[in-house]
C-alpha cells in the first residue's frame, strides 16, 4: 500500500532505539505479509483477518503482550510500544484482532484493578487468545446496551482486589459494534448495574466475563462500511456471567487507552494516504506535465501534511499521558493521571478522526475518478476513516461528555 522506505516515521521525543526497532520490525513484517492484495484477501476470508499473520505478530513480535505485566506472561512494556504497533497496522489497514482483544479487552481487565481477573485472563490474551469487549448500545457507547441482574450489593465494583461472587448474575440486552465478537472465545461485557427505577442500589457500571458460546448468548456478524474491520452484534438473554471487580477510574483508564490506540491507527492511515497521493500526483500527467507540479495541488497536499503531523503530535502526546497512567507491570499511575490521560486521549481521538476523514476526502479528489475504483486503495482508507470515527464514541459525543471534566 505504501513503499517500505516510508514505513517508519519517528515521533519526536517518543521513540527510543528499542521503540524504533520495534516499529521497524512491524513495518518490515507488514510490508511482506500485508500488502494491498493480502489485506483484501484477509478481509474477504471467513475470519475477516489472516490468522497466520496474527500468529506471527503474537509469537515473533509479541504484539499482544506488550502492555501486559510480566507477572501475567506479558512484556511489561510501556503503552507507547502498543501505540507504535497500532500506528503501523493502521498504515497498512491490516485486519487484525489487536485492537479488539489486545487493546480493548486487555485494557478493560487492567483498568478494572481486579487481581484475580488479571491472573485468569491476561496470560491468554498475551498468548494471542481472542477476547472481545461488549459495550455499546444501539445508539452508541455513552450507555451500555446490556444490564446485569442479580448482582449482590457491592459485587463487581470497589477496590478491585478480587472478583465478585460467582453465580446468580445474568446479562440481558444487546451489545452493538463489538470488535471481533464472532471470532472471540471469551466475552467481557461492560453492563449497567443497580436499579433503574430508584427502588434499589443506584445505577452503575460493571464488568462481567463469560464464554462466547455460553447459553443465552447469540453472536451475529453485521454488515460494515469498512471491510477491513469486523463488527458483531451480541445478544444476551439471561446468560450467566462472572462479575469482575472495578474501581472508580475504570472507565477513564479504559477509554484513555482505547481512544489513544484508535488515534494511532488513524495517524498511520493518514500518512499512508498522504504518501499514496503524493506518489500518484508525481506520476499522473495532464497538459504535458505531472499534476503534482501544479501549485494549487501542492498547496492541498501541504495542507494534508500539516493535518497529518498535527494529528501525530496530538496522538503521541496522548500516548505519553496514557503511558504514565497505565505504568509498567504493576506500577500503575494514579487516578488523577488516568483522568488527565482520558482528556488528552479524547482530544486526540476527536482531532485524528476529523483529520483522517478530511485527508482521505482530499486524497480521493486529487486521485480523480480512479480514487473511488476498487483497484485503488484510497477508497478503503476513506471507509476506514469514517468507520473508525464512530468507534468508542463519535467526535461530537466525546466533546460533549468531556466539557465538564475539562473545565469547559
Amino acid at each position: 500500500m505504501t513503499a517500505p522506505e516510508q514505513a517508519a516515521h519517528a515521533a519526536p521525543g517518543v521513540d527510543t532505539d528499542e521503540q524504533a526497532a520495534l516499529r521497524s520490525s512491524v513495518a518490515s513484517l507488514l510490508e511482506k505479509r500485508s500488502d494491498s492484495a493480502a489485506v483484501r484477501a484477509a478481509f474477504a476470508s471467513e475470519d475477516g483477518y489472516d490468522p497466520a499473520l496474527w500468529s506471527t505478530l503474537v509469537e515473533q513480535i509479541g504484539a499482544a503482550a506488550l502492555s501486559i505485566p510480566e507477572a501475567h506472561d506479558g512484556a511489561g512494556a510501556t503503552w507507547v510500544e502498543t501505540h507504535l504497533v497500532c500506528e503501523e497496522l493502521g498504515r497498512r489497514l491490516t485486519p487484525s484482532p489487536l485492537l479488539g482483544s489486545a487493546v480493548l479487552a486487555a485494557q478493560a481487565v487492567l483498568a478494572s484493578g481486579d487481581s484475580e481477573a488479571r491472573a485468569r485472563l491476561l496470560p491468554g490474551i498475551a498468548a494471542g487468545e481472542l477476547v472481545a469487549l461488549c459495550w455499546a448500545s444501539e445508539s452508541g457507547w455513552a450507555v451500555p446496551g446490556v444490564r446485569a441482574e442479580g448482582l449482590a450489593s457491592g459485587s463487581g465494583s470497589g477496590s478491585g482486589s478480587g472478583s465478585g461472587a460467582v453465580g446468580g448474575v445474568t446479562l440481558h440486552g444487546t451489545a452493538h459494534h463489538v470488535l471481533g465478537g464472532d471470532t472471540a472465545s471469551t466475552l467481557l461485557v461492560v453492563a449497567l448495574t443497580g436499579s433503574t427505577d430508584g427502588s434499589g442500589e443506584a445505577p452503575g457500571i460493571g464488568l462481567f466475563e463469560l464464554p462466547a458460546d455460553a447459553a443465552g448468548v447469540t453472536v451475529t456478524r453485521v454488515p460494515v462500511m469498512d471491510p477491513t474491520r469486523t463488527l458483531s452484534r451480541v445478544e444476551f438473554d439471561g446468560a450467566t456471567a462472572t462479575p469482575i471487580a472495578t474501581r472508580a477510574s475504570f472507565l477513564s483508564r479504559l477509554r484513555a487507552a482505547a481512544w489513544a490506540a484508535i488515534s494511532a491507527e488513524q495517524v498511520g492511515a493518514a500518512r499512508a494516504v498522504l504518501d499514496a497521493t503524493v506518489q500518484y500526483t508525481q506520476e499522473r500527467k495532464q497538459f504535458g506535465r505531472v499534476i503534482g507540479s501544479f501549485q494549487a495541488l501542492k498547496h492541498r497536499m501541504a495542507d494534508m501534511y500539516v493535518k497529518t503531523e498535527t494529528a501525530r503530535s496530538l496522538s503521541y502526546s496522548a500516548a505519553a499521558l496514557v503511558a504514565e497512567a497505565l505504568g509498567t507491570n504493576d506500577e500503575e499511575g494514579s487516578d488523577e493521571q488516568a483522568y488527565a490521560a482520558e482528556i488528552e486521549a479524547a482530544a486526540a481521538k476527536v482531532f485524528c478522526s476529523e483529520a483522517l476523514q478530511w485527508i482521505t476526502g482530499e486524497a480521493i479528489q486529487l486521485h480523480g475518478g480512479v480514487g473511488i475504483t476498487w483497484e485503488y486503495d484510497v477508497h478503503l482508507y476513506f471507509k476506514r476513516a469514517h468507520g473508525t470515527a464512530q468507534l468508542l464514541g463519535q467526535p461530537h459525543e466525546i466533546l460533549a461528555a468531556l466539557e465538564v471534566p475539562a473545565g469547559l
